[in-house]
């Protein structure tokens, strides 16, 4: 299940966020507490989060990068009614801002951001899981690698085969016809 937290100060800007994202199917979990969210990030995996820029006892930016160091995987985006130049450069280089959202928002941009946002939280995944299967199987190459050495070290001539033009294997006593 793909969750996602939204975080602002302002209640209405939560429901109103959470009526227009239902029926994507995500499981939402707002919070009008920035601190609570805090705690929320140990206990939830998050897809995504969605956090208000200016809130009165921690801004949204100083969030995000709270966020990017517990969970580096989940896309950040920032929503702010108020958004210069230098706080979206602070946005992009510390917090690893994924987008930047004005209020009041477009429905379609909020909607194609998380959607796009899940997108890549996805990718993220399934990149890592191959990455982890990649490193399982070359762990087994390297292991059979070496019992492979060890066994032509007691044996020599044991990993040696020999084939006839066709590709037959050719046993001890089998000689090629020329």
């Amino acid at each position: 299940m793909i969750t996602i937290q939204l975080v602002d100060d302002e209640p209405h800007v939560l429901t109103a966020l959470q009526r227009l994202l239902r029926p994507q199917g995500w499981e939402l979990q707002p919070f009008d507490d920035p601190e609570a969210a805090l705690a929320a990030l140990a206990q939830q995996q998050y897809a995504a989060i969605l956090c208000d820029l200016n809130m009165p006892r921690l801004d949204g930016l100083t969030y995000l990068q709270f966020a990017r160091q517990r969970q580096p995987e989940a896309a950040r985006l920032l929503l702010s009614a108020h958004g210069d130049r230098a706080t979206l450069m602070k946005a992009i280089n510390r917090a690893e801002v994924f987008r930047f959202l004005s209020k009041p928002w477009d429905d379609y941009d909020v909607e194609s951001a998380l959607q796009a946002a899940v997108d890549l939280y996805r990718l993220r995944t399934e990149n890592r899981r191959l990455l982890e299967q990649l490193r399982g199987q070359q762990h087994t190459l390297d292991r059979q690698r070496q019992e492979l050495l060890r066994l032509e070290a007691q044996h020599p001539g044991l990993t040696r085969v020999r084939r006839d033009p066709d590709g037959a294997v050719l046993l001890e006593g089998d000689e090629l016809d020329d």
